[in-house]
């Protein structure tokens, strides 16, 4: 179960990285067409288009990974201080109610879509009009790579039930916590306090 699960971890990991390479190719495109419309005075009304769907790509195809690392918003003003297992309890509910039938949804409706806009082999609308029925297809890919990762966290709240604590993660996915922060600085809680009272002898200082 638990080598299953990372796995899928590694395959959601190797999306976001894989897509994250169009914030680079947005970057090039945006600053190519600035340079083009102002310096050579020959705009490409394509490439409006262009930058919305590298945009909806990286959006979409950053969902996965993003909740694989734990990075969607969470109002955890009292979750933190929550044990695992009530941790747990909540973030089960939650998917199970809410996550699950809204991503099943939009992956559902999203194939659908697609394949309607396959079906008239869709275009944009501009004066130079560019594909836009591959572009839909990433919208039921996105919903397919989020229900994947979305059953992995499922099963790690089941584990987290079972054993009382939060299973293992890969390296590249867990989030930085003060503790490994200041494993990564050998900085030790002496030393910190120490320099507060530093602080306080200078700000007390006429």
């Amino acid at each position: 179960m638990k080598k299953l699960m990372l796995l899928i971890d590694k395959a959601t990991t190797f999306a976001g990285h894989f897509f994250g390479w169009a914030i680079v190719a947005l970057t090039l495109l945006i600053s190519w067409e600035v340079f083009s419309r102002y310096v050579f005075n020959t705009p490409h009304p394509w490439v409006q288009d262009g930058q919305i769907m590298l945009y909806g790509i990286l959006f979409m195809m950053a969902g996965a990974y993003t909740l694989a690392s734990g990075g969607h918003v969470r109002g955890d003003v009292l979750y933190g201080f929550f044990d695992p297992r009530t941790q747990a309890s909540i973030d089960l509910v939650l998917y199970v109610v809410f996550f699950l039938p809204g991503i099943f949804a939009l992956t559902y409706a999203g194939w659908s879509y697609a394949g309607d806009s396959f079906a008239i082999r869709e275009n944009t609308f501009s004066p130079q009009p560019m594909p836009l029925w591959p572009f839909k297809f990433f919208i039921p890919l996105a919903g397919f790579f989020l229900l994947l990762q979305g059953l992995v966290e499922i099963a790690r709240c089941i584990l987290c039930l079972r054993d009382g604590k939060w299973p293992s993660r890969l390296g590249d996915v867990e989030e930085v916590d003060v503790d490994k922060l200041k494993h990564m600085v050998d900085v030790k809680d002496e030393d910190i306090a120490g320099l507060d009272k530093y602080v306080i002898r200078q700000e007390a200082k006429p």
